[in-house]
C-alpha cells in the first residue's frame, strides 16, 4: 500500500483529511508549496498531475526554473569514524570516494528489493 503519487518526475504524499472529509495532498522534495485534494483517489491523482501541469507553466510563465525533487547530489553526515573507512576502502579498491558511495548504496537498495 502506498499513499504517494508520480508524475513528471514530481512526488506527491496523499492523506485523509477527516475535519475536510477529503484526501489532500503536498508535492514532496521540492521548496515551493504544491497543493492538492480531491474527495476519491481518482479525483486526487487528476489533481495532483492538474498542480504539477499548473506549477511548471506557473514557472515557465515567471521565467523561473522549476525545482526539481532530485537533483543527484545530496550531502550525508557519517561521522568521522566512517568517512576514514569508506576514504581508505575507496582507495583500496582504486575507485573515488563518490564512486565507492554509489556503489553502496546500489548494493544495498538492489539487496533491500530481494528481501
Amino acid at each position: 500500500m502506498s499513499n504517494a503519487l508520480e508524475y513528471k518526475g514530481y512526488l506527491g504524499a496523499v492523506e485523509f483529511s477527516v475535519e475536510d472529509q477529503c484526501l489532500c495532498g503536498k508535492v514532496e522534495f521540492i521548496n515551493d508549496l504544491v497543493l492538492f485534494d480531491g474527495q476519491s483517489v481518482t479525483e486526487v491523482r487528476q489533481a495532483f498531475e492538474i498542480a504539477v501541469d499548473h506549477y511548471l507553466r506557473s514557472c515557465q510563465q515567471r521565467g523561473v526554473l522549476p525545482d526539481q525533487p532530485f537533483k543527484g547530489s545530496f550531502n550525508v553526515r557519517v561521522g568521522g569514524d566512517l568517512h576514514q573507512k569508506a576514504a581508505y576502502e575507496a582507495r583500496r579498491r582504486g575507485v573515488a570516494l563518490n564512486e565507492f558511495v554509489i556503489q553502496a548504496l546500489k548494493n544495498e537498495l538492489r539487496s533491500g528489493q530481494a528481501a
